[in-house]
């Protein structure tokens, strides 16, 4: 019954949507919400519009973010139709096309990459990246390791940092909510005299959360989370600048309680990733040739800490890496060639101990316009090499190599309409242990080896889409195929060591949609009304050995809403997010020695409700909003992970002072 509740609205935005499509096709004036020849991405490394991408590329725009009951990027990202996996702890990963990015240690071994500002965040855990301070957040589908390398095999997330802009503007902002959350921000943003700046921090802190069916979840809070975001800079003239960006993430004692049912009430974590980068970028004053220079360090830190039985575990990954790039403008073609490089060097209690990982690359894109700019080709490569060590004497040196190539098409019917097709190949190489490590587990006594001949493992994916964006109207259809190959799987060898082995391979494909219209912009109305619905759906996920279906990838997710905005104060979102069944390993209740059996996890459909309104707006007196957030509000009883169930119905009030 509530599933079918869901449903029907659904069909009813689809409902009201699908005959104002069609009309009112000579409607003047400016479309309520953005065409395919004003949005600007950076998917390709450089700015351009999203008429000229050969993929399909999401952006979640600053406006979406602040309406959003999101807390951090993990959430935002369920709410936009994601593949989530998240537990207490501020852990979570998120999934694209049937991959998804890991939320242990750092992002080596990912199959999505997370970026910041354009390059590698250091992690996989989304629950680390604040949503405040942000500009826009771009997903990339599919291969993207053309422009940024190992781990972009299902795509990129790329959160932007604000820039400054305008007169320096300041903020205020308090929130409580259920089981006693409580969190407090400011920041600020501007620019005078050629200096902008773009500030936000974040303090919050909850208890314990009771779930749907009224259970309470003991040490599913946190002590203390902290958030820091600043993005500084100096224009010394119209074509350069110098700046800073830093961001901060910690949370400390953030309960692990493991499952419900075996509910640990003493084990906590303690996070964090920090970074800071510097950045030139210029350009010559006919804009014919245009640069960046970046260099940038970061740490990455999880401890795990288990008081009952005096034991705790660290993982360290101090991250340092540099980028230079250059685009050169041909009239018709667009070329931007240039290097990478970045070195991690990671720590552990456990072992190995210590190994280092070393990946400088070239890569070299371009992009041609042709028959009036209606047809647009691209084409690209790179050269990744690796150099791993695992140290401490409990292994050795190894490197490797990989060429990654791709290529686009993209033909415009009209402005408003385009057709597109791209082929890519995207990698992930193998770590240090797997590759070079030879050590002996001084708690099991086991050996583990590792491979020097493995390959990186790799995809290739075709895919071709068609899109349309005008007169208040945006819509989207691609269908996607990816051949995964040399999957890198843990092997027994005779005389109790374990080492790894190029052994799996697999077959995704599906289809990814959306679909949103702006009522209110077709029908001249002074208020916007915008149903919008956004999906995937895999036609084919399986493990080319078995044929079976391939564990934790829900064959359809999905998010789907309305929103509405009076332009002068008042503003509302409905939106529900479904993930469908997926097969999962049931190590709740495994017994050992037995492998875990595989179940199947059942769909969850979450809806939520966010409405703000503008309390004051003057000059003098500048702007006091409220904002109240409902989550889960039809408390469904639900997990995004076997064992670990989420919030049940749950409310936030904020108020906010900008001058």
């Amino acid at each position: 019954m509530m599933m079918s509740r869901y449903i029907g609205v659904g069909w009813v935005c689809l409902a009201l949507a699908a005959p104002l499509a069609l009309a009112d096709e000579g409607r003047k004036g400016e479309d309520a919400i953005p065409t395919m020849e004003t949005v600007v991405v950076t998917a390709g490394r450089v700015a351009e519009k999203q008429k000229t991408l050969t993929n399909n590329v999401t952006v979640i725009d600053n406006e979406a973010i602040a309406r959003s009951a999101a807390q951090d990027l993990g959430e935002l990202l369920a709410e936009h139709g994601f593949a989530v996996r998240q537990y207490p702890g501020s852990l979570a990963s998120v999934g694209i096309r049937g991959f998804r990015t890991d939320t242990t240690g750092n992002d080596l071994t990912s199959k999505v990459l997370i970026l910041l500002d354009g390059r590698r965040a250091g992690t996989g855990n989304v629950a680390k990246i604040m949503t405040k301070n942000v500009q826009r957040v771009e997903i990339i589908r599919g291969p993207a390791s053309v422009q940024y390398g190992s781990a972009a095999v299902g795509g990129i997330v790329n959160v932007i940092t604000r820039q400054g802009s305008g007169n320096p503007t300041a903020f205020v902002e308090g929130t409580f909510g259920s089981w006693r959350y409580e969190e407090g921000s400011l920041g600020g943003q501007g620019e005078t005299n050629g200096l902008d700046f773009s500030a936000a921090g974040t303090r919050s802190s909850m208890e314990d959360y009771q779930t749907a069916n009224g259970e309470t979840y003991r040490n599913s809070g946190y002590d203390e989370k902290e958030n820091l975001s600043l993005n500084v800079g100096y224009s010394f003239n119209t074509n350069h600048r110098l700046g800073l960006i830093y961001t901060n993430f910690s949370v400390d004692e953030a309960g692990s309680p493991y499952y419900l049912s075996q509910n640990d009430l003493d084990s906590y974590l303690d996070k964090s990733n920090y970074s800071l980068d510097a950045i030139y970028t210029g350009g010559t004053v006919d804009d014919g040739l245009s640069w960046k220079l970046r260099y940038f360090t970061g740490k990455d830190k999880d401890k795990y800490t288990n008081p009952l039985y005096s034991y705790f575990s660290e993982d360290i990954t101090d991250r340092k890496g540099a980028q230079a790039q250059m685009t050169a403008e041909f009239g018709i073609a667009t070329i931007t060639g240039g290097a990478d490089w970045v070195n991690y060097a990671i720590e552990s209690t456990n072992a190995p101990e210590r190994s280092t990982y070393d990946n400088p690359a070239g890569f070299l894109l371009a992009k041609a316009r042709l028959l009036d700019e209606r047809l647009i080709i691209s084409a690209g490569g790179r050269y990744d090499s690796y150099a791993v060590e695992v140290k401490e004497g409990q292994g050795h040196k190894e490197s490797d190599e990989h060429f990654s190539p791709n290529m686009g098409l993209v033909y415009l019917i009209t402005e408003q309409l385009k057709v597109r097709a791209n082929f890519g190949q995207a990698f992930v190489m193998p770590g240090a242990v797997q590759l070079a490590g030879d050590f002996i587990d001084p708690y099991s006594g086991a050996q583990t080896l590792g491979n020097p001949n493995l390959s990186p493992e790799n995809s290739t994916t075709w895919e071709g889409g068609i899109d349309f964006a005008g007169r208040g109207l945006f819509a989207g259809l691609t269908y996607f195929y990816t051949d995964f190959e040399d999957k890198i799987e843990m092997v027994a060898l005779p005389g109790s060591v374990s080492s790894w082995d190029n052994l799996g391979e697999a077959t995704i494909a599906g289809i990814e949609g959306e679909f949103s219209i702006d009522l209110g912009a077709l029908n001249n109305w002074d208020f916007q009304l915008r149903p919008y619905v956004r999906f995937t759906y895999l036609t084919q996920y399986e493990d080319d050995a078995t044929g079976e279906d391939l564990k934790y990838t829900p064959d359809w997710n999905a998010s789907y809403g309305i929103g509405f905005s009076d332009g002068t104060g008042l503003a509302a979102t409905f939106n529900v997010a479904y993930i469908g069944e997926q097969l999962v390993e049931d190590w709740e209740n495994q017994i050992w020695p037995n492998d875990p059996e595989v179940v199947t996890l059942g769909s969850s459909t979450i809806a939520s409700l966010t409405i703000t309104k503008t309390l004051l707006s003057s000059d003098r007196w500048g702007k006091l909003s409220l904002k109240g957030d409902i989550t889960n509000l039809f408390n469904e009883d639900y997990a995004y992970v076997k064992g670990y169930p989420m919030p049940g119905r749950s409310y936030y009030l904020g108020l906010r002072y900008d001058i």
